[in-house]
């Protein structure tokens, strides 16, 4: 059977059945709507992290015996710079004694002064001496306190624990990934919320401020700033609104699309709650590209049917003619857009996979509303004679403007598009070689740096030689490991080696601690700070660096070097990265390795690594995509061309923005590009297939162009400024990541619709040279 007959035989029975039509999409409507209002939004760290990535293979490997990448820093700070007071103090074992018990909290893991674990060593007469910073008798008076403060610098934690200036202490605490209380994966929204009500919220006061930063904290504020994604959906409805009413000059005209668009949403909503999926705050925004897609392809059917209805032809004839016109360029394109979302999954990263999913589910679903569902019912509208004069009549300014506009399909006007495409494309390409896989500012990207959280994470970073920036390297030996002096040594190399590559902040290990002890051995003497050569003699210094340090495991088989960074921006993880790939690959051996990664700068390098294989195979699964279903729609290697090639262009001219902008590849700008491709091909498709038909009846290039855009152009431009305005408010988000997704889809929006309707004209242009 023919692709046409197939669409006749579908039309027919479409429109012979119209009431048991509505019947079906307003029984599933309500069956989603109720799946919908039961989504929540669901966000989880293993989500988030490329788990089958080597690094990530290391850090899973280890989790159980040096934790995991998910903590949380609590800084709690004296307003007047010294924390050694009674107030400070017991606001500090409170918030201590009050974290260890919030679910999620693996209470094995959780650090501060008040720790038992949290210890320090010190020369006497007979020996050693020793035990717990805050001691079990610990009285806070000004004898107490200045014993507590010499604890503290015997111990070596000022800059960890306590910061440099003594202003503030830290409280360090690894989060499990499943609930103990519910026995199922950690709520780390909820958990966000909790810290701050039972942290912030009990213990912050004029005295004391509490700064929270880590993983869990930063996804609570990003799902609060994503609440204001709702504000701006309504926003964007309301300026599609206005924009449709001008465009079609008909309140029942702007309503239809308008409602199938958030019928889609709805639908698409529903979907992920039935097959189990919540909404990750990184994909908050893909419900609003599914109304705007929607609303794209509602408005070529809504101006197709009033022009027929403007020729002549009642409404259920004219909407079954548009249905039959649009039913497979609108499907292919939005087939293009379905596929070309789904070439995310190759992306092994839980929130993307989800992304790819949510949004390829509500683009698919846009097929069944706004190609099928609308022009049903617009079969129903009735059309006022004013309408249909005020159609008749037309437009003749639009109809000059699109003849002027047309010159763009003749061969010398077509040439000097296309030379400055070209210079446009090369300065471009040029300028995209300079795009940096990662963040490129300090503090968390989503956020903006103002942000609670950013000031916060400035604040320890300032105050303490730690921050939540760290990654470990896992050393990877013998059982005993610590007691043979060659491979101390060669961790210990590694480890200063490290400290010397710009970016890293500090660093520890088994190492550096037992050269501190060596040296405790020998009246603390500096001279002694070395490693003992003898195996008697590291064994004395390492049996004092308990397994609960996180410097190594039961058997001294693992022994991790902690580097802490400055910042987690691209640069500093490539840097980093490549000096440890370089210089473990020099010191180890067969029996010794040094292996990445495990710490939050480790997952975030991984995340790097993962996106940057991604993008080249993604971009070719989007745009082979694209090429495969074009070449079945139009069967003309030239019309795809001439729809692809500005795709591309634009695709390039995206990507060098992004490094003018300072906007990094990350896991939440990765899909915009997709994104963009996916939706800039349905102007493409709509035009060159009005104009495929009158191409191969020779018709005039220009001629046929001007028809193209006669029919299509307003819907075109209509469209692409829609939706621009659309996305361009969100430069007012409370989230960082969603600004920078507004400017780029506004850019693509813009750039590929001008794509559309001046470099596509002036391929066809040399493309169809005979059609004179």
């Amino acid at each position: 059977m023919s692709l046409n007959r197939f669409v006749n035989k579908f039309e027919y029975a479409l429109f012979r059945h119209r009431i048991a039509v509505l019947a079906v999409f307003a029984l599933a409507t309500c069956f989603l709507l109720f799946k919908a209002t039961q989504i929540q939004l669901d966000a989880g760290f293993s989500k988030n992290i490329p788990l089958k990535h080597e690094y990530m293979k290391t850090y899973m490997q280890h989790e159980q015996d040096f934790g995991g990448a998910n903590n949380i820093l609590v800084s709690m700070c004296d307003a007047s710079g010294n924390i050694f007071n009674a107030g400070f103090f017991e606001t500090l074992r409170q918030a201590h004694d009050q974290l260890y018990y919030i679910p999620g909290v693996n209470r094995v893991q959780v650090r501060s002064l008040f720790s038992p674990s949290t210890r320090f060593v010190e020369v006497v007469e007979d020996g050693f001496a020793g035990g717990p910073v805050i001691p079990a008798d610990f009285v806070p008076d000004q004898r107490g306190l200045a014993r507590v403060r010499e604890n503290v610098e015997k111990a070596g934690i000022v800059g960890r624990m306590v910061a440099d200036d003594f202003s503030c202490a830290m409280i360090n605490a690894q989060l499990l990934e499943i609930d103990p209380s519910t026995n199922e994966r950690l709520d780390t929204i909820q958990f966000a919320a909790t810290l701050e009500e039972q942290i912030r919220g009990q213990f912050e006061s004029d005295d004391i401020s509490v700064h929270i930063i880590g993983f869990a904290k930063m996804v609570g504020d990003v799902a609060d700033g994503a609440k204001g994604v709702l504000v701006f959906f309504a926003i964007a409805i309301a300026i599609t609104s206005l924009m449709v009413f001008f465009f079609s000059r008909s309140l029942m005209l702007t309503v239809l699309p308008i409602a199938c668009s958030l019928i889609a949403v709805i639908w698409q909503m529903g979907l992920l709650s039935v097959i189990g999926f919540g909404i990750d705050p990184m994909s908050i925004l893909v419900p609003f590209l599914v109304f705007a897609i929607g609303v794209s392809h509602g408005v070529q059917m809504i101006n197709s049917t009033g022009k027929r209805v403007a020729s002549g032809m009642d409404a259920k004839t004219a909407a079954q003619a548009s249905f039959r016109k649009l039913l497979v360029p609108g499907g292919v394109a939005l087939l293009s857009d379905t596929v070309g979302f789904l070439t995310l999954l190759i992306i092994e990263i839980g929130v993307i996979r989800e992304l790819a999913i949510t949004a390829s589910l509500g683009v698919a679903v846009i097929i069944l509303t706004n190609l099928i569902l609308l022009p049903v019912l617009m079969s129903y509208v009735r059309f006022s004679k004013a309408y249909q004069q005020r159609a008749a009549a037309g437009n003749p300014t639009a109809d000059r403007m699109w003849y002027k506009l047309s010159a763009v399909a003749t061969k010398p006007v077509a040439a000097v598009v296309l030379l400055i495409t070209t210079v446009l494309f090369i300065a471009a390409m040029i300028q995209s070689q300079q795009l940096k896989i990662g963040d490129l500012h300090a503090g968390a990207p989503a956020l903006h740096e103002h942000s609670r959280y950013n000031q916060d994470t400035f604040l320890i970073t300032d105050r303490f030689a730690i921050s939540v920036d760290y990654i470990n390297v896992m050393v990877e030996t013998i059982p005993n490991a610590c007691t043979h002096h060659d491979i101390m040594e060669r961790i210990d190399h590694f480890q200063w080696l490290m400290l010397n590559v710009p970016g890293v902040q500090s660093a520890v290990s088994l190492s550096s601690v037992a050269k501190t002890i060596n040296a405790g051995y020998n009246e603390g003497n500096v001279k002694w700070r070395v490693l003992p050569r003898t195996t008697q003699s590291l064994v004395q210094a390492s049996a004092q660096v308990e397994t609960s340090s996180g410097l190594l495991n039961r058997d001294c088989s693992v022994m991790p070097v902690i580097l802490f960074l400055e910042d987690h921006k691209a640069e500093t993880l490539a840097r980093v990265v490549q000096a440890a790939k370089d210089y473990g690959s020099e010191l180890g051996d067969e029996d010794t390795r040094f292996l990445l990664a495990s710490g939050p700068a480790g997952v975030m390098a991984a995340t790097n690594e993962a996106v940057s294989a991604a993008q080249r195979p993604m971009m070719f699964y989007v745009y082979g995509a694209v090429i495969i279903l074009c070449l079945l729609s139009f069967r003309s290697a030239r019309a795809t061309a001439a729809v692809v090639v500005p795709l591309f262009v634009v695709s390039t001219m995206a990507m060098a923005l992004m490094t003018l902008l300072q906007i990094g590849l990350t896991v939440s700008t990765l899909p915009v590009i997709a994104l963009g491709v996916g939706i800039g091909v349905d102007y493409g498709i709509y035009i060159v297939s009005s104009m495929s038909q009158m191409l191969k009846d020779r018709v005039p290039m220009r001629e046929a162009y001007y028809e193209a855009l006669k029919e299509r152009g307003s819907a075109v431009l209509f469209t692409g400024i829609t939706l621009a305005i659309g996305v361009s408010t969100w430069v007012f988000s409370a989230l960082k990541f969603q600004v920078d997704m507004g400017i780029l889809l506004t850019f693509m929006f813009l750039v590929n619709m001008l794509g559309a309707i001046l470099v596509l004209p002036a391929l066809a242009a040399f493309f169809w040279p005979k059609n004179k």
